[in-house]
This record gives structure tokens, sequence and C-alpha cells, in this order.
């Protein structure tokens, strides 16, 4: 039987915490936006100062799987 290739739609959800400190929940909202993120293949960074910030987030994403298809063939000339 010939193999056949698929395309896997695949959504990866890392979920944790920002603990912030601000003087305001929106400005603790709008420095989260701004000056937190994650790279994959590096780590959660910040341009905060370490006393104004710490987080709590798993390793481990949720791998949800969004869809699957059989892959278009590119026809041979």
């Amino acid at each position: 039987m010939e193999s056949k290739s698929y395309q896997v739609r695949v959504r990866y959800v890392f979920e944790g915490v920002y603990t912030i400190k601000s003087d305001t929940r929106e400005n603790a909202i709008r420095l989260v936006e701004k000056d937190c993120g994650f790279v994959m293949g590096g780590s959660i960074h910040s341009t905060l100062n370490d006393d104004a910030l710490d987080w709590n987030f798993s390793i481990h994403p949720e791998m949800i799987i969004r869809s699957v298809r059989l892959a278009k063939r590119n026809k041979k000339r």
C-alpha cells in the first residue's frame, strides 16, 4: 500500500500566570502585552525588571489537533 502525506494542523497552548507590580489593572495588562513573551525553542522573556515580575508557566503545552487533511499531490510531468 502506498504511503500518503497528510497535513495535520496543530495548536500548542501554554497557560500560566504573570504576577505584575502595577498601579492599575489596565497598566498590568499593557505591561504584559508590551514586555512579556515566549519564543518556541527559547524561554519566557521580559524586558521588565525582575523585582516587578514573576511568572509561573508549565513547560509542557496542551496539544490541540485542529484538522487533518490529505496533502495535495504534485503532478509529475
